[in-house]
Order: C-alpha cells, then sequence, then structure tokens
C-alpha cells in the first residue's frame, strides 16, 4: 500500500497494531511523553511528507489526555507536509453531550469536532457515533461504521434459540438500532423507557413488548456505570426471560460497572474492542470480546 502511514496513539496500541497487521504495514515512528507539568510532547520519527496519513486513537482511558494526543498528533503531521490525515477514533469521545438538553449546557461534540476540524484533519472514522446528527457538526468527510453485522453473526452462531429470540433496546432512544437488527434476523424487538433522576441515574424503567419464554438480547452502543443495562436485565428476568444476552459496541465499564456485571443475570456481555478490554475481561468473566466481534475494526 504506497503513501500510506499509520500511526498509533496511546489509547489502544493493540487495537493499531490489529489495523496493521491487516494492512500488512508496519506501525509509524512515533514517540508520545509528557513534561513534568503534564504538557503532552509528540515526536514524530520518520517523513510524511506527501503521505496519506492514519492516526488510530480511540476515546477512552485517560480521555481529555488522548485526545489532545490525538489534536497534537494530526497537526504535527499536517504542518510536516502530509497530504491527507484521517483520524479514526473508534470511540467518538464526548458523544454523549450532543445537544442542548437543558439551560447553558454545552455541546460538547460539537466542540470536539471543531478542535479535529481546526487541528488539520481531513477526514474522520469513527464508530456506531452515540448519536448520527455528529456526522453533521464536521465540514469535512466523516465514515461512521456499524457493529451490526459483527452483531448478527455473532448471534446466529452463539445463541442456538436465535430465531426464539427478541432484540430488546434499553432505552428509546436506541430503537431504531434493535429494529434494524430484529428484522435483519426476522424476529420481534421491545424496548424499554427509562426516566432519569439525573445523569447515570434510572429513576424506574417500564417494558414494552412481550419477552416471557423468550431469550432477550439488549443491544446498545455503549455501556458506562451499567446501571441500566442491569437494571433492564433485572426487569427482563422478571418479566419472564429464559436467558439476558447484551451485545455493546462500546464498553467503558467505569466505576461500579464491573460488579453490577457480576451480579447481574446475564449469560454474557459482548463488546467490540474498540476499548481495550484485557482487564475488565479478567475481573469479570461474563464480558466476552468475541474474536468475530474483534474483526469488526
Amino acid at each position: 500500500m504506497p503513501n500510506i502511514v499509520l500511526f498509533s496513539g496511546s489509547s489502544h496500541h493493540d487495537l493499531s497494531q490489529k489495523v496493521a497487521d491487516r494492512l500488512g504495514l508496519e506501525l509509524g515512528k512515533v514517540i508520545t511523553k509528557k513534561f513534568s507539568n503534564q504538557e503532552t510532547c509528540v515526536e514524530i520519527g520518520e517523513s510524511v511528507r506527501g503521505e496519506d496519513v492514519y492516526i488510530v486513537q480511540s476515546g477512552c482511558g485517560e480521555i481529555n489526555d488522548n485526545l489532545m494526543e490525538l489534536l497534537i498528533m494530526i497537526n504535527a503531521c499536517k504542518i510536516a507536509s502530509a497530504s491527507r490525515v484521517t483520524a479514526v477514533i473508534p470511540c467518538f469521545p464526548y458523544a454523549r453531550q450532543d445537544k442542548k438538553d437543558k439551560s447553558r449546557a454545552p455541546i460538547s461534540a460539537k466542540l470536539v469536532a471543531n478542535m479535529l476540524s481546526v487541528a488539520g484533519a481531513d477526514h474522520i472514522i469513527t464508530m456506531d457515533l452515540h448519536a448520527s446528527q455528529i456526522q453533521g457538526f464536521f465540514d469535512i468527510a466523516v465514515d461512521n461504521l456499524y457493529a451490526e453485522p459483527a452483531v448478527l453473526q455473532w448471534v446466529r452462531e452463539n445463541i442456538p434459540e436465535w430465531k426464539n429470540c427478541i432484540i430488546v433496546s434499553p432505552d428509546a432512544g436506541g430503537a431504531k438500532r434493535v429494529t434494524s437488527i430484529a428484522d435483519r434476523l426476522n424476529v420481534d424487538f421491545a424496548l424499554i423507557h427509562k426516566e432519569r433522576k439525573k445523569a447515570n441515574e434510572v429513576d424506574r424503567m417500564v417494558l414494552v413488548g412481550d419477552v416471557k419464554d423468550r431469550v432477550a438480547i439488549l443491544v446498545d452502543d455503549m455501556a458506562d456505570t451499567c446501571g441500566t443495562i442491569c437494571y433492564a436485565a433485572d426487569k427482563l428476568i422478571d418479566a419472564g426471560a429464559t436467558k439476558v444476552f447484551a451485545i455493546l459496541t462500546h464498553g467503558i465499564f467505569s466505576g461500579p460497572a464491573i460488579s453490577r456485571i457480576n451480579s447481574a443475570p446475564f449469560e454474557a456481555v459482548v463488546v467490540t474492542n474498540t476499548i481495550p478490554q484485557e482487564e475488565k475481561m479478567k475481573a469479570c468473566p461474563k464480558i466476552q470480546t468475541d474474536k468475530l466481534m474483534a474483526k469488526v475494526l
């Protein structure tokens, strides 16, 4: 592949290496470090003049530091005369802050989009954006990839009773996602209406649909503290579901998430590898980054 240079940020080096192996490339030489005052320093270790540069950096871990590192890497490549710079951001940071839902609330996803454009990015590749309208925040090309094909294949190959399953959205916002998957599998779908007291805290849930004597598969784009999906799993079991699976694109799993999943009635919680999961899988055997799902990127 002539004229392509692939660099890895520090957020998810393993994913970057998998992408490089798939393309038959070597990762470009880059040194990222911090000064004693915690300023980020990036040194690009090879020429990128006239090259098509791809930088892989996921919005996970120390999100603010990793975002700043990505912006500096983009700018460093741009002013080193790279012909085009593509930011590959599997998990887009600040994607949940995509609208002004109350007085004086920021639209932080738009701010991130502006920062990436000003830094010099020519193209963005991301995956399962929390809100599709984020693509419209950019004046540059944005490719939003979908985990749906891998989800369908995983369901067919790993759930023997999948023809009698029901696809469930843990909130009304994911209704479009679950209806698409349910149509492709030719099964029914249900959704859970939730009311929040405040962020990361659910007040109550109402199940809309019949899950009695069926395998319920919760599908969502991300899980953070996992209060919603664990509450939803309990609700589904109470409503008569025989088994409950969860399939998530971005497994953030912060705060009490691991302990909640361990005590929840899940058969498995399957995630893609947009965020590193090795340590979390050791702490929670229910979490799976299936080989099939890992090929999504």
